[in-house]
This record gives C-alpha cells, structure tokens and sequence, in this order.
C-alpha cells in the first residue's frame, strides 16, 4: 500500500515477503524509540514549518494510528469482508491536542500495541494475509496490504522525525550568538 496524497493505492506482494514484512512491522517501536532518543524540550514541540507536525504530534499520531490498527487488524482476521473506517489524521492532532500528550505515553502506548499486534499477526496462518475487507477511503484492502502499509508507516514518520529534529538543530545554530572574537 503506498500513499498517494490523501489515498493509498494497494500494490500487491508475493507471500514470501511475509516474514520480511512482519519484521519490518515488528521493528516499528524500536525505529520509532530510537528517533525520540534525546529529544526534550523545546525540540519536541518544534514546527519545521507552518502546518507541519512537531517530534510530539508525529509520536502522538503514530499512537492513535496503532490504536486504529488494532480493531483493523482483528476485523480483517475475523470477519467476512468488514468495512474499515478511515479517520482524519489532521483533526485528530487538533482535536486530540497533541500538543500537550506526554510523547513518553504515546510512545509506551504505541510499543505495546505494536508489540501485541505483532504477536497476533505471527500465529495467524499464511492464507489469513488475504483476507480483504473495504477502506472506507482507499477500498480493497487485504491484511498483508494492511501489515505492509503500517510497517512503512512508521518508517516514514521516522525520517520525518530525523528531518525535524535536523530543522531543529539548524535553527538552534541559527539562533546561536556568534562566537565571541578571540583576542
């Protein structure tokens, strides 16, 4: 499943990417803790941009989106064909104030439902990845679209949480005093 501006477009893959796509899916709490190691302060509420989503927001955001994933997952295992709700990222950070989450909970909240989505996926049998079910925005949507689609996911927001953290660092030296002239 890749983005394309606001849909996913599903692409199909061999089922001998299974093992490489739960890994990958399973990886996404480590990915993820490692891009917020050091982050505080100030640095995690910067905005690179008007618009755009600070360290905070992109944790928070990965959070809720594992949240969703979880009855997604369930849905697709489970039942005939279901229906699976999409939901507006953007007001979700607005109207969830992201803002103001602790990134430690949202980042707690996300390693242990990744953790256990992670557990269910793998003792699921292999023709359970094609099970589809309906996106309410992208349509057919099969399990294995959906593991990959999360997996990368996560890797995405990782860069974009390197790109902010490196905006970060570049307006802190911009803002630094110049070093005083040696005599």
């Amino acid at each position: 499943m890749r983005r394309l501006g606001l849909h996913y477009i599903i692409d199909t893959y061999p089922m001998s990417d299974l093992a490489n796509i739960l890994e990958r899916f399973r990886r996404g709490g480590e990915l993820l803790a490692m891009s917020t190691t050091g982050a505080a302060g100030s640095e995690l509420d910067f905005q690179p941009a008007p618009g755009k989503w600070s360290v905070r927001q992109i944790v928070c955001h990965l959070s809720d989106s594992e949240a969703v994933c979880v009855m997604r997952i369930r849905q697709l295992a489970a039942e005939e064909n279901p229906t699976l709700q999409g939901f507006n990222g953007e007001l979700w950070a607005e109207r969830l104030d992201y803002q103001r989450r602790k990134i430690s909970q949202a980042l707690e909240t996300f390693r242990k439902l990744r953790t256990e989505n992670h557990e269910l996926l793998k003792s699921l049998p292999e023709d359970a990845y094609a099970r589809a079910g309906v996106h309410t925005e992208s349509g057919p949507l099969t399990l294995m679209d959906l593991v990959r689609g999360n997996a990368e996911h996560v890797e995405e927001h990782v860069q974009q949480i390197q790109r902010t953290r490196a905006a970060y660092r570049e307006h802190r030296a911009k803002q630094a005093p110049p070093a005083a002239a040696q005599s």
